[in-house]
Parts: structure tokens; sequence; C-alpha cells
């Protein structure tokens, strides 16, 4: 599964600091959630979702093989 939360969050303009604090979460996870090393709650994603102005399904896309 591949997220697109780096791609919308620069789309957005906001640094991972920012987005992390409008979802009331560490920095660090936002790193870890965008670089596919931490899968976040289903609460998290669609907070993410919601402050990147997206659905969850937009946000992350199964991967082709």
């Amino acid at each position: 599964m591949e997220n697109q939360i780096k791609a919308l969050r620069k789309i957005h303009g906001l640094s991972q600091d920012e987005l992390a604090k409008a979802c009331n979460v560490s920095r660090q996870t936002i790193n870890a959630i965008e670089n596919n090393k931490y899968d976040p709650s289903l609460a998290l994603a669609f907070q993410l979702a919601a402050v990147l102005g997206v659905t969850v399904d937009q946000l992350f896309q199964f991967k082709k093989s």
C-alpha cells in the first residue's frame, strides 16, 4: 500500500511539523507514515485525510503487482 501524504502535504504547502500539529501527533509519526514505516490508526487516517482535503481512499492506494 502506498500513501499520498507527502505529495498532498506539499501541494497544501504544509511542513511535516504543521501537519503533525494539525493531527495532534509528532513530526516523527508523520515522517514514519510518509516513509511507510508506520501504519496510522483508522482515526488518524481520517484526521490526515480531513486536513489534506481528500478521502481516506485517496490518501492510501494499493500497489499493483
